[in-house]
Parts: C-alpha cells; sequence; structure tokens
C-alpha cells in the first residue's frame, strides 16, 4: 500500500483495530482447527468441511493483510476544527432537500462509511458537494437517488441529541 494517509474517526480506527483483534486471535484459530479436524478425515478432495474452511482461511489471512496496512496508513483525526460552523471531516449534518423531508448525515473515512446509519464518506460526491460549506447554504448535490438542492440546517461534532428520519 502506498504512504498515502487515510482519514478516520477515533471509532472508526477501534472498530478496525477489534476487527482485526478479532480476526486473527478468535476467528482464524476456530477456523485453522476446523480444517485440521476435517483433513484427518482422510480424502481432502471431497470433504465440504475441508474446502470450505480452506477458503474461509484465504478469505480471513486476506482481510487481516488488508487491516494491517490499512491501519498503518490511518490518520485519526482526534480534534474538531476550530471554526464549528463550517463542514468538515467529522461533521453531523441536519439537512433538508427540496421536498422538505430532513436528513442527518456525518461526514467519515472510506473505512468507516455506513449509509444505514447515515455515514458517508469524505470522498463520496455528495460530501466533496458539502465540505467547507456552512450552516444555511444551499448546495447542490449529487445523490444515488438523484441529485437534489439541500440545505444545511445545523452543523456539529458530536451527535445530535434526537434522531431526525
Amino acid at each position: 500500500m502506498s504512504d498515502k494517509k487515510f482519514y478516520i474517526t477515533p471509532d472508526g480506527a477501534h472498530a478496525l483495530r477489534s476487527e482485526l483483534n478479532f480476526l486473527y486471535k478468535t476467528e482464524r484459530p476456530e477456523i485453522t482447527q476446523k480444517v485440521a479436524d476435517a483433513a484427518a478425515l482422510g480424502d481432502r478432495s471431497e470433504n465440504a468441511d475441508y474446502i470450505y474452511g480452506k477458503k474461509r482461511l484465504r478469505e480471513i489471512d486476506g482481510r487481516i493483510r488488508y487491516l494491517t496496512k490499512r491501519i498503518d496508513n490511518l490518520e485519526i483525526v482526534y480534534r474538531k476544527p476550530d471554526n464549528k460552523d463550517k463542514v468538515y471531516f467529522g461533521a453531523w449534518l441536519k439537512l433538508e432537500d427540496e421536498n422538505g423531508e430532513t436528513s442527518v448525515l456525518r461526514i467519515v473515512g472510506a473505512d468507516e462509511f455506513d449509509l444505514k446509519k447515515g455515514w458517508i464518506s469524505m470522498d463520496s460526491p455528495m460530501a466533496k458537494s458539502l465540505l467547507g460549506r456552512s450552516i444555511g447554504d444551499d448546495v447542490f448535490v449529487k445523490r444515488p437517488k438523484g441529485d437534489a438542492d439541500i440545505h444545511i440546517l445545523d452543523i456539529s461534532y458530536d451527535a445530535f441529541g434526537e434522531e431526525v428520519s
């Protein structure tokens, strides 16, 4: 992997480290034992447990290699920006679209985006449209469900207390 740094929140970095720890110390030893048990049964060519176990081990090893390299290139963003009235990495946003629908989004790193939570990658077209903007700005954004004019209602660097749908 390159020397490029990837921004991530402290929670996101913790989640990646937890996943690496789980794979390395829990799941990989369990699968290794299952493969060894299946291999002890004899003919491996038609042994589904052995074949699946080896395939799963390759997947786990690949993910461990990826996470190890990725974690080395993370730039954990602990600090909140001095100007909290503008949209920067880690911001929680209350937005209103042209139909009056309100939504809450958070701008996070590529490794932690989760659309179900409303977390979008800072590399996404929508986040790029919002970065650097202020409360009250109207922004034209590209979204998977279609382009829209969005109004920024609020910006916070801590989660909003109430849920907005």
